[in-house]
């Protein structure tokens, strides 16, 4: 017997396309747990299911109309978007996910949406060329980068007679991202009440107004860091550079381009319990940088480029005293005799605890969604605890966990 979700409420908005009928089974199945299902459908979602079926598996009144006086006085639309642990918008048409990107209130569905504070997930379905058109894939990315969740579309053979990527994702795959949402929502939340700071992705360092050194850190561990502390509850401070990753859920979100930027971010954050030091911070900068564009004179002289060091975050933090975390953690980004170069920083550093990861080519780990740790908390090789190759994710998830007896 699945295990009851008692108390959860969804607010589901169908809009238009063939596969709507798939959603009456991911009506039935969430309704066998027990929560709570509100439906708005859209006149094109009205087109493919009927609100009696809507209806009769919700259990609950179908909302369509954004202008009812009658259903104002019962249910407003701003009530109605905001007494759901969920918006699930499903399936998720090319039309609604533009005016959900662009800000459109013209009918009950897009109007409630605009006027949630709840986390709201969709699920695209669509022809293969329109989910691929540039202006489908700016809007998912916008919409992505405001923290809204995705599930699917999945590949295979569409409505339309053609075959490719568009087509909704199965009611169990629809189902299970519901609730592990649910279920995570509800996790204990051991962090509640620390404070913790995570930087994440390169730096760049400008050498003219269109160049810059920097290094290929895509920013995807710290961001899942980040995430996985939020959801145990911390308050966090990602200080991010510039990277190419939607915002992670429930943090505040500090963007920097330069190195300095990034240290003075990091001290307008503290006082902190917990300091993570995820980004690949570049150790050097140009002395000068140009105000114009460096050109080649035709000359074959290289241009002297002069570089500065730029200040060690990891090594400030960890020597500021009264502002000091309480558990400061360093990233070691090496290509060889990865553990013992890693100790010696943990210690050069003064830093708490290092994390230890191999970055060289044939490891994919720059830029890749992979990453293999070694766990250093003292002088003592004996004690590093080495964790199976697996997603940032999951590295982000044992480090949190790893936090958190820390601190029991």
């Amino acid at each position: 017997m699945p295990r009851a979700l008692t108390g959860k409420n969804i607010l589901l908005i169908i809009s238009g396309g063939i596969a709507a009928y798939k959603v009456l089974e991911v009506i039935r199945r969430l309704r066998d747990r027990d929560i709570n299902i509100r439906a708005v459908l859209t006149k094109g979602g009205a087109q493919f299911v009927t609100p009696l079926s809507v209806a009769a598996l919700t259990e609950n009144k179908v909302y369509q109309d954004l202008f009812s006086l009658t259903d104002e006085a019962e249910m407003g639309h701003i009530r109605l978007s905001r007494e759901a642990d969920l918006v699930l918008v499903a399936p998720a048409s090319a039309d609604i996910l533009a005016k959900m990107a662009t800000g459109q209130a013209g009918d009950l569905a897009t109007t409630a949406l605009l006027a949630t504070n709840k986390p709201v997930m969709i699920a695209p379905a669509m022809n293969v060329e329109m989910w691929n058109h540039p202006a489908t894939q700016a809007n998912i990315a916008t919409l992505e980068s405001r923290g809204i969740l995705r599930v699917g579309p999945s590949s295979g053979d569409l409505a339309c007679g053609e075959f490719g990527s568009g087509r909704l994702a199965e009611p169990a795959e629809i189902i299970a991202s519901v609730l592990d949402f649910l279920e995570a929502a509800d996790a204990p939340k051991p962090l509640l009440g620390k404070k913790a700071i995570v930087t994440s992705g390169p730096t760049f360092e400008p050498i003219d107004p269109v160049r810059f050194i920097a290094n290929r850190s895509s920013g995807k561990q710290g961001h899942a860091i980040a995430e996985s502390l939020a959801q145990a509850g911390a308050d966090v401070t990602l200080v991010s550079g510039p990277v190419s990753l939607p915002d992670p859920a429930g943090v505040t979100l500090v963007r920097v381009e330069t190195a300095r930027e990034m240290l003075a971010a990091v001290t307008n954050a503290l006082p902190a319990d917990i300091a993570v030091f995820a980004a690949a911070v570049a150790d050097w900068r140009a002395a000068d940088a140009a105000d114009q564009k460096m050109k080649k004179d035709g000359s074959g002289v290289i241009a002297d480029l002069k570089l500065l060091e730029n200040p060690d975050i990891l090594a400030t933090i960890s020597a500021s005293g009264p502002t000091r975390p309480a558990l400061v953690i360093g990233f070691a980004a090496e290509t060889q005799n990865v553990a013992e170069h890693a100790r010696a920083k943990r210690t050069r550093k003064g830093c708490d605890w290092i994390l230890a990861n191999d970055v060289a080519p044939d490891t994919g780990t720059f830029g890749g969604d992979q990453n293999e740790i070694c766990l250093i908390t003292d002088d003592d090789e004996k004690t590093d605890e080495r964790w199976p190759r697996q997603s940032k994710t999951g590295v982000a998830r044992m480090l949190t966990a790893r936090i958190i007896d820390h601190f029991a």
